[in-house]
């Protein structure tokens, strides 16, 4: 079964997350941010982490590097409301597989996390492929 981090200073993102995790089988733990991320990853071992860009204390993007440093084959989708063009790319630069932009939409989270865990992440960061952020039309949350 799957682990899969969720990184969010929002408990009800967190939990709307951790809803779809679960629904599909997996496993959630959760972190309420990115220095908390950090210092828990090598204990958790998640297959996958979540992460919320925006955070106080530690960005998104600045934990998303620190735990690629911890584990390069670290699978990290980003998560945003703010889905400006330069935050996907820093996203990708840093490590990240995927980019999900907010409001999150079910079915799109559900297809985000699916690809993330089957991706292999032998590339550095940097050259690590990524999809859209448009959101599919599906129920949004």
């Amino acid at each position: 079964m799957p682990k899969v981090m969720i990184v969010d200073d929002a408990a009800f993102m967190r939990a709307i997350i951790k809803d779809i995790v679960v629904e599909l089988g997996w496993e959630a733990s959760e972190a309420a941010g990115g220095a908390e991320a950090v210092a828990v990853y090598n204990i958790v071992k998640p297959d996958l982490v979540t992460m919320d860009i925006t955070m106080p204390e530690m960005d998104g993007i600045t934990a998303l590097r620190k735990l690629i440093r911890l584990d390069p084959g670290a699978k990290v989708v980003m998560i945003s409301a703010m889905s400006h063009h330069h935050q996907v790319i820093e996203s990708v630069r840093a490590g990240a597989v995927d980019f999900i932009a907010k409001p999150l939409l079910k079915d799109r989270v559900k297809l985000a996390l699916e690809r993330a865990l089957s991706r292999k992440t032998t590339k550095p960061a940097g050259e690590r492929p990524h999809y859209s952020t448009k959101p599919s039309a599906t129920a949004s949350y």
